[in-house]
């Protein structure tokens, strides 16, 4: 049983754990340390991958390692082919047979390299699709996870956006892994000849390639440096793309004229952003172009030695056109593995972001044992000393709340805005745990129920609903998608006539007067709303209020809470829509949020907010006779309509 409400002492504040993200300083490119540290997230991509799809996962590892021995067989064969002719030459008898053979063997090598490609370029593009899928997928299932707090932290919104913009695609990551052993193996067996010729061959091309190992990775660790500073400004230019090209903003940008002002802001702040990328762009061709001629040298120093061992008769024609090429594709396979080990660091550090935005864990969770909301609520909530303080501020949204909702009980919140009216409706939704104090529900902490249960026994509609692009059905199922979801699965699998509408949207429409909107839409409650898709249909405001009432009606939650639910309507569809909402609230707990008084007249009990606290409650006639603030707002809003 909860204690009265001035008996208890506050819950300690506890506050918001901060999110610390596992990158480097943005004020400098990460050390060593964090570039080893980065590698550490490639097994759990690898592992990653392997779920996404086991059956492509191991024909592309098999693809590769086929493709690994082609190079060496195409150019032993080659040199045979080589040694065949200059022995058929210097001895005047041809040996056709043996080259004829030699070159369809050579043309075999050739078809089955390309048709491995072609297979492996295929499987690739098919897992890569899967996987971004399934990346994508689970993005939103953890942003679904988060809690209102942690999408309102400036650090997660940053991480996010790294997630979503740069890792969806890190399928190519692992590609580049296999495609390193691929080139490793080929490497081996290129090397393999090279050394038994000349070992000091092979010291020449890592001492020649090896600084351009150390170049690569030093601008990669800029390039990510450069990326990660810049994130929020990258958050900005996408926005300001969005406002100055959208159709939700075009109504105001051009009303107010404020194309030129977007327009010029993005400019300037994409162009400091492609400066900065264009001088770390420049250093990182100059540096590269140094490194490439010293890698060129080493190659022909190598290649002059092969040449005089050629001229001294050590090595035929054949052998020397196979350790040329030998050389040639070892050089390349090293500067390229090298090159794409240094990726495999630049791509691991946006992996990094990935995992770490996965790595989030909500600040709202299950306590263990956590309870089911009770059916029916028997005593209802209890606001004890309630303080709440959002993350990373230091007002206080409300403080010292302390009143109790019962059940079958419609109470209004008013005050002017800022006062903590709409703070106090996710207090109530467990959309926020209170920084200090207690909610109960049925004499228990709200913080030891389930967190979906809490939810699933409150329906919401906030002022600022979101305009759902989707159809008319859609819009109102998303109150209570759980229940309505067979439903429109049936909808979209549907090749003809679609079946029934789900019977508790139609009641809900009806109930809200978004029925009423029927008349104007050809296609039914299978209408798309909004203006993004073909034929879709735009509303008014207020007839995008009443299909977001319809969707409150439809969870049919023992706690509605209405965050002004008729600003957008006329006088007549206010008096309805009311008329409808003391008919349906009946019996039930409700909470209304209004700047009407018209409105908040038909609460059982009013509370006044001033500054985050309670400052009045009662009746509308009982508030009128202690003159105070509630008196004074209801009178300066009524000598409007003198």
């Amino acid at each position: 049983m909860a204690p009265e409400f001035s008996s208890v002492n506050p819950t300690p504040s506890v506050p918001l754990p901060k999110f610390e993200p596992a990158e480097p300083s943005p004020d400098r490119r990460p050390a060593w340390r964090d570039r080893i540290e980065a590698l550490r997230y490639v097994p759990k991509l690898v592992r990653l991958v392997w779920e996404t799809s086991r059956g492509l996962t191991i024909t592309m590892v098999i693809l590769r390692a086929l493709r690994a021995f082609t190079p060496l067989g195409q150019l032993w064969v080659g040199r045979l082919i080589i040694d065949a002719v200059v022995a058929s030459v210097t001895s005047h008898v041809p040996q056709w047979r043996r080259i004829w053979t030699l070159v369809a063997l050579e043309i075999g090598i050739v078809v089955a390299a390309e048709l491995i490609a072609r297979g492996q370029i295929l499987v690739e593009s098919l897992l890569g699709d899967l996987f971004t899928n399934s990346i994508s997928v689970r993005i939103m299932r953890q942003a679904a996870r988060l809690d209102l707090a942690q999408f309102e932290d400036p650090t997660i919104q940053d991480l996010l956006e790294r997630a979503r913009r740069e890792t969806v695609g890190r399928i190519g990551l692992l590609t580049l892994i296999l495609a390193i052993a691929q080139d490793m193996v080929t490497l081996i067996s290129l090397t393999a000849v090279l050394v038994v010729f000349s070992p000091w061959l092979i010291v020449l091309l890592v001492a020649t390639i090896v600084p351009s190992l150390l170049g690569q990775t030093h601008f990669a660790a800029l390039g990510y440096s450069l990326l990660f500073r810049w994130t929020p400004q990258r958050r900005m230019l996408d926005y300001l793309r969005y406002v100055g090209a959208s159709d939700r903003t075009a109504k105001e940008v051009q009303a107010f004229g404020l194309a030129p002002w977007l327009t010029d802001r993005y400019r300037r702040l994409a162009h400091a952003f492609y400066q900065e990328n264009k001088t770390l762009a420049q250093r990182k061709a100059l540096v590269s172009a140094l490194l490439s001629l010293l890698g060129t040298l080493g190659h022909y120093s190598a290649y002059v030695l092969i040449l005089i061992a050629t001229v001294r008769g050590e090595v035929t024609i054949g052998m020397l056109t196979f350790l040329a090429a030998s050389f040639a594709q070892s050089r390349d396979l090293i500067q390229r593995t090298l090159i794409s080990t240094s990726e495999v660091y630049e791509q691991a550090l946006y992996l990094r972001d990935l995992f770490a935005f996965f790595d989030i864990r909500p600040t709202i969770q299950n306590a263990p044992g956590a309870l089911a909301v009770p059916e029916p609520i028997r005593q209802g909530f209890v606001f004890d000393n309630v303080g709440f303080r959002y993350p990373g501020g230091e007002r206080w949204a409300v403080r010292h709340v302390t009143f109790a909702l019962r059940p079958g009980e419609r109470i209004a919140l008013v005050g002017e805005n800022g006062a903590g009216k709409t703070t106090i409706s996710k207090l109530l939704a467990r959309l926020y745990d209170p920084t200090e104090g207690t909610i109960y529900l049925d004499g228990v902490d709200l913080r030891a129920y389930d967190v979906e249960s809490v939810r699933r026994a409150t329906g919401v509609i906030f002022q600022d609903f979101v305009r759902y692009d989707m159809r008319f059905d859609e819009n109102i199922g998303i109150g209570r998608i759980d229940a309505v979801m067979p439903y429109l699965a049936s909808v979209a699998a549907a090749n003809g006539d679609p079946p029934p509408v789900y019977p508790p949207i139609i009641a809900a429409a009806e109930d809200s007067l978004a029925a009423t909107l029927l008349p104007r839409f050809p296609l039914g409650y299978g209408q798309m709303l909004g203006r993004r898709f073909e034929d879709g249909v735009d509303l008014s405001g207020g007839e995008w209020q009443k299909v977001a009432l319809a969707r409150a009606y439809l969870r049919d939650a023992q706690l509605l809470i209405l965050d002004e639910p008729t600003a957008a309507l006329d006088a007549r569809a206010e008096f309805d829509v009311f008329v409808r909402f003391s008919e349906l609230t009946r019996g039930r707990m409700a909470v209304l949020i209004s700047h009407r008084f018209s409105t908040v007249r038909m609460a059982d009990r009013i509370l006044v907010l001033q500054h985050g606290h309670v400052t009045e409650q009662g009746t509308h006639a009982e508030l009128l006779t202690r003159n105070g603030l509630y008196a004074e707002l209801f009178q300066m809003q009524a000598a409007g309509y003198q």
